[in-house]
């Protein structure tokens, strides 16, 4: 099985199950993922690979104070940032393409101003790529 750093793709899905998991076992409630935190986690390289994963995860529910995950990202040991020149996966290239006009249209969707015009697409179908992409809006 390939290293986590190769299946950016399957991060959201298995940040949302660490999240379930710990939550659940620790009587908490955490209803959101800041879409910025996400984008982070996807881009960070994962050295330790699901086990990493897993274990920031379960410390982020532990001191998140509320609903809204708080992940300790100063535990990330290397730069998150891609490196100048580095090609993006398709979907993570559409995930920030996506960031960047939602933050441009300050999160508004619909609408000639809004993010799915700017795009050229449907508001339906940008919601729905933000939903499998895991885009949630900032509190």
């Amino acid at each position: 099985m390939p290293p986590l750093r190769e299946r950016q793709e399957d991060i959201p899905t298995l940040v949302r199950y660490f999240v379930q998991k710990h939550a659940r076992r620790m009587n908490r409630t955490v209803e959101t993922i800041p879409s910025e935190t996400l984008d982070l986690l996807i881009r960070y390289s994962w050295p330790g690979n699901i086990r990493e994963l897993e274990n920031l995860i379960e410390r982020a529910v532990i001191v998140s104070p509320g609903p809204v995950l708080r992940v300790p990202l100063s535990e990330l040991k290397v730069p998150v940032e891609p490196a100048a020149g580095e090609i993006l996966t398709l979907e993570a290239a559409q995930r920030e393409h996506i960031l960047k006009a939602l933050e441009a249209t300050n999160w508004v969707l619909a609408g000639p101003g809004g993010a799915a015009a700017k795009l050229g697409m449907k508001r339906t179908t940008l919601q729905s790529r933000m939903q499998k992409l895991g885009l949630t809006r900032p509190r």
